[in-house]
């Protein structure tokens, strides 16, 4: 079986069009969201919409649950950004002709964690699926990651730190690291068991502007792509929003 997961899109539209025209040319048999489509970006009713009409599986994340809920955990910024956002849900859902396709309803019927075969999938971690952060730098922090890895049966695919990477038992933090000049990096993953950080669609924070996604074929190998938007639009779409920090457009330049 081949499967694109993505996460992270952070109601990017243009990004998440551009995944998905990859997907669509990678010839994939199924795709899973790993949550947090809306906060932070300009399109979040849009991103519902596609996500939803796309997606076998969807796994919420802490910014679907902020939207659908009281906010908890984030900054100013992000905080604004989560009302603003709810706002946006809430105008669509409120329209007669949305009555039977509400965007809060679809949010809010999302599980936290799926389980299919040797893969889970989270958006945080398997000891916390909605809000724990899993970095690079947690390979030196032993007990954390052996705690975390006693709940991975093998393979645990996840996001919310928006930086791709493998994290093996060693421990060690494989990064993908794709060139600027490709657009893919394969990662064959170990026997035993490994936790993939997919990266983010909408809002990479690698040093790396483009979107990023991942594919699994079979159960032991995954192929990073990294997918070039026209950011610059989001960026506007960003400015042009009293309620979004400029800061959450100017970043995506910078893959930070």
């Amino acid at each position: 079986m081949k499967r694109a997961i993505i996460s992270d899109v952070h109601g990017n539209l243009e990004a998440l069009q551009a995944v998905f025209e990859d997907i669509d040319q990678q010839k994939v048999d199924a795709i899973t969201c790993l949550g947090d489509v809306v906060g932070y970006g300009p399109n979040p009713c849009e991103c519902v919409k596609l996500v939803r009409d796309r997606c076998g599986i969807v796994i919420l994340g802490n910014h679907d649950q902020g939207a659908l809920f009281d906010p908890d955990g984030f900054n100013s910024g992000a905080e604004r950004a989560i009302r603003w956002t709810r706002s946006q849900l809430e105008l669509h859902d409120r329209m007669p002709r949305n009555a039977a396709h509400r965007l809060t309803d679809f949010l809010g019927e999302l599980p936290r964690a799926h389980g299919e075969g040797p893969f889970l999938f989270v958006h945080g971690s398997a000891r916390r699926p909605l809000d724990e952060y899993v970095f690079p730098e947690d390979i030196y922090n032993p007990l954390k990651m052996e705690h975390i890895f006693e709940l991975v049966g093998r393979y645990c695919f996840q996001g919310h730190t928006h930086i791709p990477g493998v994290f093996t038992t060693a421990p060690e933090f494989i990064s993908p690291g794709v060139p600027r000049a490709e657009t893919e990096v394969m990662i064959d993953l170990p026997p035993t068991k490994a936790m993939i950080n997919v990266g983010s669609v909408g809002q990479p924070r690698d040093g790396d502007p483009r979107a990023c996604y991942v594919i699994v074929e079979g159960d032991a190998r995954v192929r990073y792509r990294r997918i070039a938007y026209p950011f610059e639009t989001t960026s506007r779409k960003i400015h042009g929003i009293a309620d979004l920090d400029n800061f959450l457009g100017d970043r995506l330049g910078q893959g930070r």
